[in-house]
């Protein structure tokens, strides 16, 4: 019997800043009992969220990381054929090698299956794995229950995890997948959000250097040809490798003057074109 949904609700986290729309669709996700499927380009606080649910609602996360050659048994369980083997050449192990239960090992959504209480199962991005994980998947969610071949046997969800799953909106998921799921597609941080954002990492912060940083920050985020751009936990560490310079001087943002570029720009034509740019407009 799969447990009724929590009766707490999702108000934020202490290191997470949350817009209202976005917690009204995590509460609804979770009285209907939907998975809440969150697009949005890297850096836009996807992975955060799941972490920000598990701390509010007292919950255990389970974080499953989808890989592009993963086959959906991995993330249920796996049979350790080698344990038995090696157990069955040794036989100094203590178990019993003709029962193959004690060589299941549960894989991540297994885990928050067999969980004795309520977990946040997050099922990050999604969009690696091809069509037939992610509709096989969701028929194992919405029955909360799947087949170990091996010993016969079924594993049904003591309680029924709070689903997140996320996609960086490179690929377009089928639509199967989307009709089963809530949608919330996060964009990036504006200014203010961001402010918000920066005086939470960074309390003490210095205003004249926060607000330097976040105008130069945007700015550099829209330079043309930029493959990979920088997102909010490049900002966080640009600041702090600012804030721990002694000779570093926040007025100097203003004039163009950008320290530590290689915290921002982690690709090398990335970081080649924001030097450019910058030396041209000095």
């Amino acid at each position: 019997m799969t447990g009724h949904h929590n009766s707490s609700r999702f108000t934020g986290a202490s290191r997470y800043v949350l817009d209202n729309e976005l917690a009204k669709i995590v509460n609804i996700s979770m009285a209907l009992e939907m998975p809440l499927l969150l697009k949005g380009e890297p850096g836009t606080g996807k992975t955060m969220l799941a972490h920000a649910i598990a701390e509010s609602l007292g919950m255990p996360l389970v974080v499953l990381n989808v890989k592009s050659s993963m086959k959906l048994v991995e993330a249920l369980y796996q049979y350790d054929t080698l344990t038995r083997l090696n157990d069955s050449r040794f036989g100094d192990s203590g178990r019993d090698v003709s029962n193959i239960e004690n060589y299941i090992r549960m894989g991540k959504i297994g885990r928050a299956f067999t969980s004795d209480t309520k977990t946040v199962l997050l099922i990050d991005e999604i969009d690696k794995a091809d069509t037939d994980f992610q509709d096989d998947m969701l028929d194992v969610l919405d029955q909360m229950e799947f087949d170990i071949i091996e010993i016969d046997k079924t594993v049904r969800a003591k309680n029924r995890p709070v689903i997140i799953i996320t996609s960086n909106a490179k690929k377009d998921l089928s639509d199967p997948f989307l009709g089963r799921c809530n949608f919330h597609h996060i964009a990036f941080p504006d200014p203010r959000m961001m402010q918000d954002i920066i005086q939470v990492h960074f309390p003490d912060i210095d205003n004249t250097l926060a607000q330097n940083a976040i105008m130069a920050f945007y700015k550099l985020r829209e330079m043309s040809s930029i493959e990979k751009r920088p997102a909010t936990r490049e900002l966080i560490n640009w600041i702090r490798a600012m804030s721990s310079d002694p000779d570093f001087n926040p007025k100097n943002l203003d004039k163009g003057d950008i320290p530590f570029l290689g915290v921002l720009f982690k690709k090398s034509q990335d970081f080649a074109r924001a030097v450019t740019t910058l030396a041209r407009t000095r």
